[in-house]
């Protein structure tokens, strides 16, 4: 990768962002609060099995499927995958975390000027925005690679579900490290599987977590919005 695209890959990928990635913990808080995760051992399960059954399934297919759309300006392959990954969205905070994220991450692209007239017609072609889709936008305007793309996407999200734990059950930061780089060989099999799962086969049933995600919205008390 040139080392401009890399410095990009860097900034969209960060949880510090200013799109607020870091007050989500999708599911986790919950997990946390029933006793589900509660040491770095049960933590590490959790992400890594969140990442392989949801994540690598669903999530990032998806974002795979519109950075092409992107790349080939396919305004009805943007729209339809968009569509889907909102349609999918099964409790309210899931889909307002995902909103919320796309939307300033999209008016980012905007504000910058980073994107061409065609890209950003194709953003701007869009009733709702969620977080896969500005991201693809900001990533081929960028002209950062695709399977990088996917790579910091993956990473961005284990950072961000680590930092959960660091802070909450809570973990030490050495034990956070150790468990971020424990998840290497998963990030690399997830990406490889996300880039090569064929339409039919995608798939974010997680019943488990969607409770957990509808129980968050009750939770007392709670640092994160989901």
């Amino acid at each position: 990768m040139q080392s401009a695209a890399l410095l990009h890959l860097l900034q969209l990928a960060s949880p510090s962002l200013p799109i607020g990635a870091y007050s989500y913990s999708q599911g986790l808080e919950s997990a946390i609060e029933r006793g589900l995760v509660k040491n770095e051992a049960t933590a590490r399960a959790w992400i890594a099995h969140y990442l392989q059954e949801i994540v690598a399934k669903f999530e990032v297919p998806i974002l795979w499927r519109l950075l092409q759309g992107f790349q080939q300006r396919d305004v009805e392959q943007v729209t339809y995958w968009n569509h889907l990954f909102i349609a999918a969205r099964d409790t309210a905070e899931f889909r307002a975390e995902s909103i919320q994220m796309g939307y300033s991450l999209g008016k980012l692209v905007g504000d910058l000027k980073i994107a061409d007239t065609e890209l950003l017609a194709i953003l701007l072609a869009q009733s709702e925005l969620p977080l896969p889709t500005s991201l693809a936008c900001a990533a081929v305007a960028l002209d950062v690679p695709p399977e990088s793309v996917v790579l910091g996407m993956l990473f961005s999200w284990a950072e961000n579900q680590a930092l959960v734990c660091v802070k909450s059950i809570p973990l030490g930061q050495v034990a956070g490290q150790r468990l971020l780089l424990s998840l290497r060989p998963e990030l690399e099999a997830a990406a490889n599987l996300a880039m090569r799962l064929q339409d039919h086969e995608l798939s974010n049933w997680a019943p488990g977590l969607s409770l957990l995600s509808m129980q968050h919205e009750v939770q007392y008390s709670r640092l994160y919005r989901s």
